[in-house]
């Protein structure tokens, strides 16, 4: 604040005139002195010095004029000279008002800080003793501001936080740095409070003391600590929540259930199941579960020891407990709260061993919680505390409650999940080949994997289909879904396989059919089938193998290599097609002549697919690993074995997919000779047809078949030449009976149709009633009529 000084002859003349005064009006002195007041006045009116009666000081406002032109309002205090000789002379002293009320409103303020505010506000001297304290910091610590003026906080506060803030408020004076929100505990004890502290300097910087605001933050803190203890429940709500949603397995849940209570909630946790819910078995109701067998699924512990073993003991069995808090639990579904390690003891029973395991391990309080789903009790959680660990309370209750519902409601649907999961795997089981048939000069192995237990049963399946005429046909599927509705279709499509494999058509005809069949096979008409399939037809007695494939993975074939002489694996190219479901697709097929001895393998996704890499990488990973461990001797259950255990070795425990794996060795039947002719279409055929039948059986020892064989070979070759300008063809094969096959151009068979008169055109009426078997099938340009004849000494 600027105090101008101007002295005044008693006439109004100036005769002083200060540097501040000059600073404040923007009058040199040279041209204020010995001037009159008057010249400064606004409006030229002379002032007067007149005391009040009583006073020697005049005091009042006074209106001067700025150099620049404008008034300045001035506070003037103003006193006549005492002396003899300066009694002449008026001394005033001037301040602007503007800044003297901005000085009072300052004033003001800190006497209202000190009077009226709610914090505690306390004014240190450099030598850091209290030189001022306000009314609140009193209340606050308790303690009258007048026994503590002149004092330093060593001497008011205890000795602990005493010797902190004193050292806080050296390094304050010091430094300059500002304290601020220091969080010590009350004076007392028994609250909290936040304290900042600032150096006081004066106007030329220097430190002159520290001042400290207090603030009492107990309320702050219990609220704070409120909201923390609700995040940590939240946090423990959503950690159990995420930890318990991808688990499908009751026992997991369990243990995990337990390890996420352990440290964060309680000290020891156990979960018990119903034992008859461990089974599979429907959970009975509340009413009449006294009697119930609990199994100790998960358990989980602060520490470890004789105690512990006592009261948590995976897979022990807990009979009937008559009495106690766990039997009341179980049989009403209320929770239980004991809070005093008295009533953990009463509630448990006396006697009970547990009761002296828990008093060692100093557990004070339990929770007991049902777990509850859908209406009924499916078992216990139990949680405790021990040592100096705060007792259970009832939010801690209400919270354990919502962690038991949400754990129920994660074992209720593993338990649900587990049923319909064995329910489709019995279901698709039944659907397989329970065993494969034998076929001469075919060697089979397979191998079916479920998924694992957290995934879906899906629809993969095989099958081995014997064929007239020693023929066998192979087949892998997998349709697409899972659970049981994949299961019902894979056992529809491989029913229908199977039909039409009896039906001796080629594999292109049978996918044809099949996914003709779609619509019938697929549950609904908003959920039509699509699955994938490859189909294929050996022939032992040729050594040709027909292939076609719906949209699968390619077959692989494994054979000697002429180049090398070891074994290569190929993943074999057939005509491209869609899966089975869709309209409008054509199938074709692909002929192989397969080396004797060669394997064929078939399998569906679950063998070679991975997440992070190609279809094509998987395969090629088959085949490399087949040309290796495979040869002329290896056993089709070692391949199966050992193509697992490379490419899926943990499927034994359950795969991430379904695996369905079909490997046969291709060869020809032991001991079986083969004869074959091609007759051109002319008069002769027929004779001749008959003649080659007989000689050659006469040659193999069969002279008992020669008149059935030469009658029935005669029938189907004289049909086939009235139907067919081009040759025909007659094959035979003597192994574990007599079969004949007849090979004509033309693509349309015909039924028994001739009359008991017709010469020479009863054909098929005739084959059926003289052979063992018959059939036809069609290939793309040709029909064969095939029987077959029981061999001499046999049963018909």
């Amino acid at each position: 604040m600027r105090v101008g000084t101007v002295l005044l002859t008693v006439d109004g003349d100036i005769a002083l005139w200060s540097p501040m005064a000059e600073e404040i009006l923007g009058w040199p002195d040279d041209r204020a002195v010995g001037r009159p007041l008057t010249d400064f006045t606004p409006d030229g009116r002379a002032w007067a010095f007149e005391p009040a009666p009583g006073e020697r000081h005049w005091r009042g406002t006074l209106s001067l004029r700025h150099r620049d032109g404008h008034p300045v309002e001035l506070a003037c205090r103003a006193a006549r000279l005492t002396g003899a000789e300066d009694s002449r002379f008026i001394l005033a002293n001037l301040v602007e008002t503007s800044r003297m009320a901005a000085v009072e409103q300052d004033l003001a303020a800190v006497d209202a800080l000190f009077t009226a505010s709610p914090l505690g506000v306390a004014l240190f001297d450099a030598e850091q003793r209290y030189t001022r304290v306000n009314d609140a910091l009193s209340r606050l610590h308790g303690t009258p501001a007048e026994s503590v003026l002149g004092r330093t906080v060593l001497d008011v506060l205890p000795s602990p936080m005493a010797q902190e803030i004193h050292r806080l408020q050296r390094t304050v004076l010091r430094s300059g740095r500002s304290v601020t929100d220091l969080v010590t505990s009350s004076p007392d004890g028994r609250g909290a409070q936040s304290m900042s502290f600032g150096r006081l300097t004066d106007r030329f910087g220097h430190a002159i003391g520290v001042s400290c605001v207090v603030l009492d933050i107990t309320e702050r803190l219990e609220a704070m600590s409120r909201v923390e203890h609700a995040r940590q429940r939240l946090a423990l709500l959503d950690d159990v929540g995420t930890a318990l949603g991808d688990l499908l397995d009751m026992r997991p849940i369990a243990e995990t259930l337990c390890r996420a209570l352990i440290h964060r909630f309680g000290d020891y946790a156990s979960v018990e199941i119903l034992k008859s819910v461990v089974r599979g078995e429907e959970p009975r109701p509340i009413g009449e579960l006294a009697d119930a067998t609990l199994i100790q699924l998960g358990t989980a512990a602060k520490e470890h020891g004789p105690a512990v073993a006592t009261i948590l003991r995976p897979d022990r069995d807990i009979g009937s407990q008559p009495g106690t808090v766990f039997e009341t639990v179980l049989t009403t579904g209320v929770p239980h709260l004991a809070e005093t390690p008295e009533a953990v003891a009463a509630g448990v029973g006396p006697g009970d061993p547990r009761v002296a395991a828990a008093r060692d391990l100093g557990i004070h309080c339990l929770l007991t919680l049902p777990l509850r789903a859908r209406g009924t009790v499916l078992g216990l959680l139990t949680v405790s505390r021990a040592g100096k660990r705060a007792a259970f309370d009832r939010d801690d209750l209400a919270l354990a409650m919502e962690l038991a519902n949400r754990a129920a409601i994660a074992l209720d649907n593993a338990r649900l999940y587990v049923r319909e999961r064995e329910a489709a795997l019995m279901l698709q089981r039944s659907l397989l080949p329970r065993a494969l048939p034998a076929v001469a000069g075919v060697e089979v192995g397979h191998r079916y994997l479920p998924g694992a237990t957290g995934t879906e049963i899906g629809g993969d399946w095989f099958d081995v289909i014997p064929l007239a005429g020693g023929r066998v046909a192979f087949v892998v599927g997998d349709a697409t879904g899972h659970g049981l509705r994949a299961a019902a279709i894979m056992g529809r499509l491989r029913t229908a396989a199977r039909t039409l494999a009896g039906l001796e058509l080629a594999p292109a005809e049978v996918l044809r059919r099949l996914n003709d069949l779609g619509a019938d096979i697929a549950q609904h008409p908003d959920d039509p089938l699509l699955a994938t399939c490859v189909y294929a037809a050996y022939d032992p007695a040729t050594g040709i193998c027909a292939l076609a494939t719906a949209g699968h993975l390619p077959p692989v074939l494994v054979g000697p290599d002429p180049v090398t002489g070891g074994w290569t694996a190929t993943a074999l190219e057939l005509p491209p097609a869609t899966p089975l479901g869709l309209e409008g697709t054509s199938f074709d097929e692909r002929r192989i002549e397969v080396p004797e001895g060669a394997l064929l393998v078939l399998y569906t996704d679950g063998l070679v697919e991975n997440r992070d890499e190609d279809l094509t990488v998987g395969i090629d990973r088959l085949c490399e690993l087949l040309a290796r461990t495979t040869g002329p001797g290896t056993p089709m259950e070692d391949v199966c074995d050992g193509v697992i255990g490379a490419l899926r070795p943990h499927a034994a425990e359950g795969a991430s997919d379904d695996i369905a794996l079909l490997a046969a060795r291709l060869g020809r039947p032991p001991g079986q000779r083969v004869a074959s002719w091609t007759f051109p279409a002319e008069r002769e055929m027929v004779h001749r047809a008959r003649r080659a039948v007989a000689e050659t059986l006469r040659g193999w020892g069969l002279d008992a078949l020669t008149e059935t064989a030469r009658l029935l070979v005669g029938e189907l070759v004289t049909s086939a030449g009235r139907h067919a300008p081009d040759p025909v063809r007659v094959r035979m094969a003597y192994g574990g009976s007599l079969l004949i096959e007849v090979t004509d151009p033309v693509n349309v068979s015909r039924g028994p149709t001739a009359a008991p008169d017709d010469d020479g055109g009863r054909s098929l009426a005739l084959v059926a009633r003289e052979s063992r078997g018959w059939g036809t099938r069609r290939g793309a340009v040709d029909k064969t009529v095939w029987f077959e004849l029981d061999l001499p000494g046999e049963p018909p």
